[in-house]
């Protein structure tokens, strides 16, 4: 049972930090877009960083899931 609950999490984390990662993209393109104004490439810019944080945290919350998943 352990191991099915690793493996949901596993799943979810992977979701969630490819999610992350596809918003990180996205603001980074606004933030670069001189034909926005600089307060949103600002507040994009900001978001990125904030995404790529969010980014990190699920991929390596992710990588532990499945670690206890292999070893149960």
């Amino acid at each position: 049972m352990e191991t099915a609950k690793q493996a949901f999490n596993y799943v979810a984390e992977t979701v969630q930090g490819a999610a992350s990662g596809a918003s990180k993209e996205t603001n980074k393109e606004i933030a670069k877009n001189d034909n926005v104004n600089v307060s949103t490439r600002l507040s994009a810019a900001k978001d990125a960083v904030g995404d790529k944080i969010d980014e990190s945290t699920h991929n390596g919350k992710a990588e532990a899931h499945k670690q206890l998943a292999e070893n149960n």
